[in-house]
């Protein structure tokens, strides 16, 4: 029997929808680690770093769950976590300090996939390093944060309506970049520690149901989040893919690895794709930590590859390091 302390962001009266979601993870994975013999507490890991450090010094626990998801309400310090835990010699759950750094800032995460050779969207940066081409479309996204926070139908420009100067001017351009949308069918990866190395779980598949012609077929925040939504309610995940897309998945498969060596991955994570109209698959993000909510699309793709919530847990738990 060891004894666990899972570690979560700071919850506020102002907090989101995407936020809130930490304590249902942290319900689900807490009645899980219990049942599988720990003995758990639980804190919260804020700016103020004191109350976690005289946790881990005075009552130090023998593996931490690391469900931080933000810092201060900020996606870009979420690396903070791990590498106070490093500082102590205490075991976590999940990708470590680069890790994290490196694929949370999404645009230092493209630029380790180009330089490695995997395609990911081209995208433009405000200094004018990197400019947008008039033929095609792009999505702002923001730099640090997960969950589609940000994310709406007008973030989906042509490109032959930017301009770079106004909205660096209007400030959209301060935490978020533009990244070429990618026209075509959308993937979600999910990779589990094993005792062979990482495993890939099948492939879901987001469709976008009923959609409205000239409607941005996107992951976005009200799809994700807003429960009363169009969005909400016709975007399904789905696992039903047909024999000819073996060779796409196959493919798709690989790359996951790669991406986890090259990140240093550890423990569990989702590699979201587009595929163009020539089968190419482009990855978007790689997600270190993604949701553990019994409802995420991780913990789906684990069920669809025959593990239930418990053996998820205890494979991400045998992979603390």
């Amino acid at each position: 029997m060891s004894d666990l302390l899972l570690l979560i962001n700071s919850i506020s009266g102002s907090s989101t929808p995407d936020e809130l979601d930490v304590l249902v993870q942290a319900d689900a994975v807490e009645q899980t680690v219990k049942e599988l013999g720990h003995v758990t507490r639980r804190a919260s890991f804020g700016l103020n770093l004191e109350p976690v450090a005289e946790i881990l010094e005075n009552r130090t626990p023998d593996l931490v769950f690391n469900l931080v998801e933000t810092v201060g309400g900020k996606g870009s310090l979420i690396h903070l976590c791990p590498s106070l835990l490093d500082a102590f010699g205490i075991p976590f759950t999940g990708s470590g300090t680069y890790a994290l750094v490196a694929t949370t800032d999404k645009i230092l995460a493209k630029q380790i996939l180009e330089d490695h050779g995997i395609p990911t969207p081209d995208w433009v940066l405000p200094d004018g390093s990197r400019v947008p081409s008039t033929d095609k479309k792009y999505i702002l996204k923001p730099i640090w944060e997960d969950g589609s926070a940000g994310i709406s139908d007008e973030s989906v420009i042509e490109g032959k309506d930017l301009d770079i100067i106004r909205l660096s001017q209007d400030g959209l351009l301060k935490d978020a970049f533009l990244e070429e949308y990618i026209e075509g069918r959308e993937f979600n990866l999910s990779l589990l520690s094993g005792t062979h190395g990482p495993e890939v779980m099948p492939a879901a598949e987001m469709l976008y149901v009923d959609y409205p012609a000239g409607k941005p077929k996107i992951l976005n925040y009200a799809s994700k989040w807003d429960e009363s939504s169009f969005e909400y309610h016709k975007t399904v995940r789905t696992f039903d893919l047909s024999p000819g897309d073996h060779a796409l998945v196959e493919m798709m498969s690989e790359i996951c690895l790669q991406c986890w060596k090259i990140f240093e991955m550890n423990g569990y994570i989702r590699v979201d794709f587009r595929v163009d109209d020539q089968n190419r698959p482009w990855v978007l993000e790689v997600n270190a930590n993604p949701c553990l909510s019994p409802d995420a699309g991780f913990v789906a793709a684990c069920q669809q590859g025959g593990l239930d919530y418990t053996e998820m847990v205890r494979r991400i738990l045998s992979s603390a390091s």
